[in-house]
Protein backbone atom coordinates (compact mmCIF):
# COMPACT_ATOMS: atom_id res chain seq x y z
CA UNK A 1 0.00 0.00 0.00
CA UNK A 2 1.35 3.40 -0.93
CA UNK A 3 1.27 6.44 1.35
CA UNK A 4 -1.38 8.09 -0.83
CA UNK A 5 -3.73 5.09 -0.53
CA UNK A 6 -4.22 5.98 3.14
CA UNK A 7 -6.05 9.15 2.06
CA UNK A 8 -7.91 7.61 -0.85
CA UNK A 9 -11.67 7.93 -0.44
CA UNK A 10 -13.73 4.79 -0.97
CA UNK A 11 -17.46 4.87 -1.68
CA UNK A 12 -18.92 1.94 0.27
CA UNK A 13 -22.21 2.19 -1.64
CA UNK A 14 -20.49 1.85 -5.02
CA UNK A 15 -18.26 -0.94 -3.73
CA UNK A 16 -21.27 -2.83 -2.32
CA UNK A 17 -22.77 -2.85 -5.81
CA UNK A 18 -19.52 -4.34 -7.10
CA UNK A 19 -19.57 -6.92 -4.27
CA UNK A 20 -23.15 -7.92 -5.02
CA UNK A 21 -22.42 -8.42 -8.71
CA UNK A 22 -19.20 -10.38 -8.15
CA UNK A 23 -19.67 -14.14 -8.29
CA UNK A 24 -18.75 -15.86 -5.01
CA UNK A 25 -18.07 -12.59 -3.19
CA UNK A 26 -17.98 -12.44 0.60
CA UNK A 27 -18.95 -9.29 2.49
CA UNK A 28 -16.94 -9.08 5.70
CA UNK A 29 -17.60 -6.75 8.65
CA UNK A 30 -14.53 -6.44 10.88
CA UNK A 31 -16.11 -4.37 13.67
CA UNK A 32 -16.67 -5.79 17.13
CA UNK A 33 -19.46 -8.31 17.70
CA UNK A 34 -21.40 -5.66 19.66
CA UNK A 35 -21.12 -3.11 16.84
CA UNK A 36 -22.25 -5.80 14.40
CA UNK A 37 -25.33 -6.64 16.51
CA UNK A 38 -26.26 -2.95 16.71
CA UNK A 39 -26.46 -2.71 12.91
CA UNK A 40 -24.76 -4.29 9.93
CA UNK A 41 -25.15 -4.58 6.17
CA UNK A 42 -27.36 -7.51 5.21
CA UNK A 43 -25.51 -10.58 4.00
CA UNK A 44 -22.29 -9.70 5.76
CA UNK A 45 -20.25 -11.98 7.98
CA UNK A 46 -18.56 -10.74 11.13
CA UNK A 47 -14.95 -11.41 12.07
CA UNK A 48 -13.64 -8.65 14.37
CA UNK A 49 -10.29 -7.30 13.20
CA UNK A 50 -8.72 -8.50 16.48
CA UNK A 51 -9.68 -12.06 15.48
CA UNK A 52 -8.86 -11.83 11.78
CA UNK A 53 -6.35 -14.67 12.16
CA UNK A 54 -9.39 -16.95 12.62
CA UNK A 55 -10.43 -16.19 9.03
CA UNK A 56 -8.67 -19.34 7.83
CA UNK A 57 -11.17 -21.40 9.85
CA UNK A 58 -14.18 -19.55 8.43
CA UNK A 59 -13.15 -18.44 4.94
CA UNK A 60 -11.75 -21.55 3.31
CA UNK A 61 -11.37 -20.37 -0.31
CA UNK A 62 -8.38 -18.04 -0.35
CA UNK A 63 -9.17 -16.99 -3.93
CA UNK A 64 -12.75 -15.88 -3.17
CA UNK A 65 -13.34 -12.13 -3.52
CA UNK A 66 -13.65 -10.59 -0.04
CA UNK A 67 -15.06 -7.08 0.41
CA UNK A 68 -14.18 -5.73 3.87
CA UNK A 69 -15.78 -2.87 5.81
CA UNK A 70 -15.77 -1.43 9.33
CA UNK A 71 -17.02 1.85 10.80
CA UNK A 72 -14.71 4.32 9.06
CA UNK A 73 -12.36 2.26 6.89
CA UNK A 74 -9.38 2.14 9.26
CA UNK A 75 -9.92 -1.33 10.73
CA UNK A 76 -10.90 -2.71 7.34
CA UNK A 77 -7.60 -1.45 5.92
CA UNK A 78 -5.75 -3.35 8.67
CA UNK A 79 -7.87 -6.45 8.07
CA UNK A 80 -7.21 -6.38 4.32
CA UNK A 81 -3.48 -6.26 4.98
CA UNK A 82 -3.71 -9.15 7.46
CA UNK A 83 -5.85 -11.25 5.11
CA UNK A 84 -3.35 -10.76 2.28
CA UNK A 85 -0.57 -11.92 4.59
CA UNK A 86 -2.67 -15.03 5.32
CA UNK A 87 -2.74 -15.77 1.58
CA UNK A 88 -6.10 -14.36 0.48
CA UNK A 89 -5.66 -12.98 -3.01
CA UNK A 90 -8.79 -10.92 -3.79
CA UNK A 91 -9.37 -8.68 -0.78
CA UNK A 92 -10.80 -5.16 -0.99
CA UNK A 93 -11.27 -2.42 1.58
CA UNK A 94 -14.67 -0.90 0.81
CA UNK A 95 -14.60 1.69 3.57
CA UNK A 96 -16.85 2.50 6.46
CA UNK A 97 -20.46 1.74 7.27
CA UNK A 98 -20.85 5.33 8.51
CA UNK A 99 -21.17 6.30 4.82
CA UNK A 100 -23.61 3.50 3.95
CA UNK A 101 -26.92 4.79 2.58
CA UNK A 102 -28.97 1.60 2.87
CA UNK A 103 -30.90 0.00 5.70
CA UNK A 104 -29.07 -1.82 8.46
CA UNK A 105 -29.96 -5.18 9.90
CA UNK A 106 -29.82 -5.70 13.64
CA UNK A 107 -29.02 -8.76 15.70
CA UNK A 108 -26.65 -11.66 15.26
CA UNK A 109 -25.33 -13.07 12.02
Amino acid sequence: MSFLEIFKSVDINKELNRCRTTKGAILLDVRTEEEYRQGHIGGSRNIPVEKIGNAVNLLHDKSAPIFVYCLSGQRSRKAVSALRKLGYTEVYNIGGIEQYQGQLQRGKR
